[in-house]
């Protein structure tokens, strides 16, 4: 864009899109957070281990006309809520796991946020988009 929005000084538009994404992705991860009553991790655990997977397990029993994913999730879901005995303990440890997972693939030549923007944000919509092509 023209008013620097994604363009630096030296012209990189790839990485200030990515901060941009970044923000706004944490941004809506926050605002969830202080209206649930929940960190940022715990939501963020929430988001992209329990709902965006389940979304997924539900297009899958729609593509296959059958719901044995979506009810074996949700009693997985219910023996972890029984099982758990600290949520935000282990959001918190699991969250670091996430990051230090991301942070893996800084040997490659990438950075946090522009991990956290292909696998967190790019691949979850590729899937969304390759799900709704097989139900539609």
């Amino acid at each position: 864009m023209a008013n620097g929005l994604f363009v630096n000084r030296n012209g990189n538009i790839t990485n200030n899109m990515m901060n941009f994404i970044f923000r706004i992705v944490a941004y809506i991860l926050v605002y969830i957070g202080r209206k649930t009553g929940l960190t940022y991790n715990e939501i963020n655990i929430v988001v992209y281990y329990f709902l965006i997977p389940f979304s997924w397990l539900i297009f899958l029993d729609i593509i296959f006309d059958f719901h044995y994913l979506n009810i074996a999730f949700v009693i997985y879901c219910l023996g972890f809520a029984v099982g758990c005995r600290n949520f935000r303990t282990y959001s918190d440890w699991l969250f670091g796991k996430s990051v230090s997972f991301l942070n893996y693939f800084n040997r490659f030549g990438s950075n946090y946020v522009a991990s956290s923007v292909w696998i967190c944000v790019s691949i979850p919509i590729l899937i969304y988009a390759i799900l709704f092509i097989l139900i539609f």
